[in-house]
C-alpha cells in the first residue's frame, strides 16, 4: 500500500512538472510544500530554495507589503475560499518585475479542515511581448498612411509625418511653407491637435483676406472708441488663443507695419489692443504658413528678416503633389469614399485608364486640385467606376503647366496668361473668362496667371467684379 502511494505521489509529481503553468502549494501555515518545474523557470528560485518558505518569497502586487502570510488566517484565500484570477507581478530571483495572472484556491478535507492553498502562476512575458509587436504594427500601420486629415505613405510624407510629431511636442514657433493646395493648414491643425490640445483653442487668420486697418484690430482687438464703429471693447484672435495655436494663413502678406507688430508679439509674448495703452500678457503658439518663398521676400526688402528668423524655427515644407505622386492613389480611394458618404453614392474606384492620366498629370493645383476633380467626377459618373471621361477635360488633355490657353466648358477660349520673359496681361473681360474657366476658383485663377490669390482679389476689387458669379 505504502509503494502504491509513493507510485501516485511520484506520478502527480510528473504530472505537475508537465504543467506550462506554474504551481504551488502551501499548508495551512502558509509554508510553500511543494514547487513545480514551471515556477522555477517563472521565479527563478528552485523547488529547494522555495519549499520551507513563505509565499512572500515572491513579493506579489497584490498583497506586497502585507504581512501575509505572517498571520495567515488574514489571508484573502483563507477568508473567501478563492481569489479572483487578476494581472499582477511577481519579483524574479533577479530582482526584476515579471507580469502573470495569479490564481488562489483553498483545499480542504472531508471533515472541512484546511488542507492547504493550491496557487497558479500564468506567465504573461510572451503575451506582453506580443501585444507590444502587435501595437507598434498598428502604430507603424497609421504612420504609414494618416495623420489627421493628412493622407500619404511616401517617403516626403514620411517626413512630415514625423515632424508633425516632433513639432506637437514643442511650443517653438513653426513655419509651413508649400505650394497652394498642398495642405499647409492640414498640417498645423494635426500639429495642435497631435499634441493633445483638443481642448485647447486653434485660431486660424488669413493674412491676406483683409486689409492692414482690419487685420489689425482682428489680431490684437480694440477698445471702445479707438475707431468708427468700434462701439465695445473686442478681443482679438490673439486674446482669443491664449493657452492654446495661433495659425496664420499667406504669412508673406503682411505689410511692413503689421510685421512689426507681430515681431513684437513673438519677441514680448504680449499684445496692446488698437486705441489701448495697456499691454496684456499671452500664452500662445504661432504657427504659420505661406506658399511664398520668405527667404527671397526678405532679400528682396518685402519682409522683416529678424521675423524671418522668429518665425523658422521650427521650418517645414510640405511637398507639391508631383513630389509624391505614389500617394496619389490613396488619396483617390479616399476622396471616393468620402464622395459616396456625401452623395450617398457607393462608387467602387476609377478606371485604369482615369488612374494613369491622374498619374500623368503635374497637379499644379495639388491636392486641392486632386480632391475637386474627383468632385468633379462624381458630378458626371453614372455607374460603379469613375471613367476617364468623367474626368476634368484639362486632366484627359493634360493641359497642367501648358500655360497658353484655357478651355471653358463650352467653347475654347483663347487666352495669353502668362510668358516666361513678358508679364502677366489681363483686362476685365479676360478675368472674367479666367474665372468662369476655373468655376470662380480664385486659387486656381492665380496658379494659372502665376499670381496669388491676394493679387486675384485685388484685380477683381479694381474692376468691380463680385467674389461669386452673378445668378
Amino acid at each position: 500500500m505504502e509503494t502504491h502511494q509513493l507510485w501516485n505521489v511520484n506520478f502527480l509529481n510528473q504530472i505537475l512538472d508537465t504543467m506550462a503553468e506554474g504551481l504551488f502549494t502551501l499548508d495551512d501555515q502558509g509554508i510553500i510544500t511543494s514547487w513545480n518545474k514551471s515556477m522555477e523557470k517563472i521565479s527563478g528560485y528552485s523547488a529547494r530554495e522555495a519549499v520551507g518558505n513563505t509565499c512572500r518569497l515572491i513579493e506579489c502586487s497584490r498583497c506586497f507589503g502585507q504581512m501575509c502570510p505572517a498571520d495567515i488566517n488574514k489571508c484573502g484565500v483563507i477568508q473567501h475560499g478563492k481569489t479572483e484570477a487578476k494581472e499582477c507581478f511577481i519579483r524574479h530571483k533577479d530582482g526584476y518585475d515579471i507580469p502573470v495572472i495569479k490564481n488562489a484556491r483553498l483545499a480542504r478535507d472531508e471533515n472541512d479542515q484546511i488542507l492547504g492553498i493550491v496557487e497558479t502562476i500564468t506567465d504573461l512575458t510572451e503575451l506582453k511581448k506580443i501585444k507590444r509587436t502587435a501595437e507598434e504594427a498598428q502604430r507603424k500601420l497609421k504612420k504609414t498612411y494618416q495623420i489627421g486629415n493628412i493622407i500619404g505613405k511616401s517617403a516626403v510624407m514620411q517626413n512630415i509625418f514625423d515632424a508633425i510629431r516632433a513639432a506637437s511636442n514643442s511650443r517653438a514657433t513653426i513655419l509651413i511653407q508649400g505650394e497652394s493646395g498642398t495642405g499647409k493648414e492640414l498640417v498645423a491643425g494635426a500639429i495642435h491637435y497631435n499634441a493633445n490640445s483638443e481642448a485647447r483653442p486653434l485660431i486660424t487668420v488669413n493674412c491676406s483676406a483683409l486689409s492692414e486697418s482690419l487685420l489689425e484690430s482682428e489680431l490684437f482687438g480694440h477698445v471702445k472708441g479707438a475707431f468708427t464703429g468700434a462701439h465695445t471693447d473686442r478681443k482679438g484672435r490673439f486674446e482669443e488663443a491664449d493657452g492654446g495655436t495661433v495659425f496664420l494663413d499667406e504669412i508673406g502678406e503682411l505689410t511692413p507695419y503689421i510685421q512689426i507688430k507681430l515681431l513684437r508679439v513673438l519677441q514680448e509674448r504680449e499684445i496692446e489692443r488698437v486705441g489701448d495703452s495697456r499691454k496684456r500678457k499671452i500664452d500662445i503658439r504661432i504657427i504659420a504658413a505661406t506658399h511664398q518663398n520668405l527667404f527671397e521676400l526678405t532679400q528682396q526688402g518685402k519682409f522683416r528678416e529678424d521675423l524671418f528668423y522668429r518665425l523658422k524655427v521650427f521650418p517645414i515644407r510640405v511637398p507639391p503633389l508631383r513630389e509624391r505622386r505614389e500617394d496619389i492613389p490613396i488619396l483617390v480611394a479616399h476622396f471616393i469614399k468620402k464622395g459616396n458618404k456625401r452623395e450617398n453614392k457607393s462608387i467602387a474606384g476609377i478606371s485604369t485608364k482615369g488612374m494613369k492620366k491622374l498619374m500623368e498629370y503635374s497637379w499644379p493645383g495639388n491636392v486641392r486640385e486632386l480632391e475637386n476633380a474627383i468632385e468633379h467626377a462624381f458630378v458626371i459618373c453614372n455607374s460603379d467606376q469613375i471613367q476617364l471621361v468623367d474626368l476634368p477635360v484639362e486632366i484627359r488633355e493634360n493641359h497642367a503647366g501648358s500655360g497658353n490657353h484655357l478651355r471653358s466648358a463650352g467653347a475654347a477660349t483663347h487666352l495669353h496668361v502668362h510668358d516666361a520673359d513678358k508679364p502677366v496681361k489681363l483686362t476685365r473681360q479676360s478675368l472674367l473668362e479666367l474665372l468662369d474657366a476655373c468655376s470662380w476658383n480664385k486659387a486656381e485663377v492665380g496658379r494659372r496667371i502665376q499670381k496669388s490669390r491676394t493679387a486675384v482679389w485685388k484685380y477683381m476689387k479694381k474692376w468691380d467684379i463680385p467674389l461669386n458669379p452673378e445668378r
